[in-house]
């Protein structure tokens, strides 16, 4: 049986317990901590491995959206809203949440909502789907190789982003924190903006980064000048703190890499 490590925030002791208590009537929920804000949801999520978070959404200083923004690209775990405002219920499902539950929570809904979790849990765990996945991840890149000519190029300081509905754009490497992949297209970070660009991350390291650049995770590419510190996670991962405050998880295969460079 699927069993999730489950993760309860809100600022609500009472909305917590409440909620503890109704999930103890199913055998596929572990619930293995609560926080009551997003910064000690982070801190939680940094030390341990989560499958699914019940998450509220209109806590003091950040609301659950901000949570969502933690995560990297393919990394975050299921999330259940669970709230009481319904003018949220949009926006909730923009950030791909498994479902959307109106306080008080009914018995029904909460089943409805663990069954879609725990149908996804399968669904992604079928060794054949993840075959068909590769098959068309190959496909699309073979698409995309054969697409119009790159949007981007290099010179020796700067990232040149081209676009033909909007300004030239000019990105000198040294204000670049990190690059992380959507998709088809990279969302280039810096300390004031995000900008995008057409190109796939094999593409962008074999047209060589400045050294300065490392890969930590398959979908995220780092600028190692802006590491604050490394913290230690389970399973030989890490987690990458820059000088703004941002972190980002420095997966398992790539990890090694990474601390051997900062002995």
């Amino acid at each position: 049986m699927i069993q999730l490590k489950t993760l309860l925030v809100d600022d609500e002791y009472s909305a917590i317990e409440g909620l503890r208590i109704r999930l103890e009537e199913f055998a596929e929920i572990n619930v293995i901590g609560s926080a009551s804000s997003v910064d000690d949801a982070i801190q939680f999520l940094n030390e341990h491995e989560v499958d699914l978070i019940f998450l509220d959404i209109e806590m003091p200083s950040k609301s659950g959206f901000e949570l969502i923004k933690h995560f990297q690209p393919e990394t975050c775990p299921a999330v259940i809203f669970v709230t009481a405002f319904h003018q949220h219920a949009v926006r909730a499902f923009e950030v791909r949440a498994i479902d959307y539950l109106l306080k008080p929570v009914k018995l029904t809904r909460l089943t409805e909502a663990i069954d879609r979790v725990v149908n996804n849990v399968k669904l992604y765990q079928k060794s054949e789907l993840i075959e068909v996945q590769q098959e068309i991840d190959k496909a699309e890149e073979s698409i995309f190789e054969k697409s119009a000519q790159s949007d981007y190029k290099f010179d020796d300081e700067n990232l040149v982003i081209r676009d033909a509905k909007s300004p030239i754009q000019i990105i000198p490497f040294a204000d670049i924190l990190w690059i992380d992949a959507a998709g088809d297209y990279m969302c280039v970070h810096t300390e004031t903006e995000t900008y995008v660009m057409r190109a796939r991350l094999k593409e962008l390291e074999s047209n060589t980064l400045p050294e300065t650049f490392l890969r930590i995770h398959k979908s995220t590419i780092i600028n190692l000048e802006y590491i604050k510190q490394l913290d230690p996670l389970r399973n030989s991962e890490y987690m990458a703190t820059l000088h703004n405050g941002k972190t980002l998880k420095v997966s398992r295969t790539y990890s090694k890499h990474l601390k051997g460079l900062f002995k």
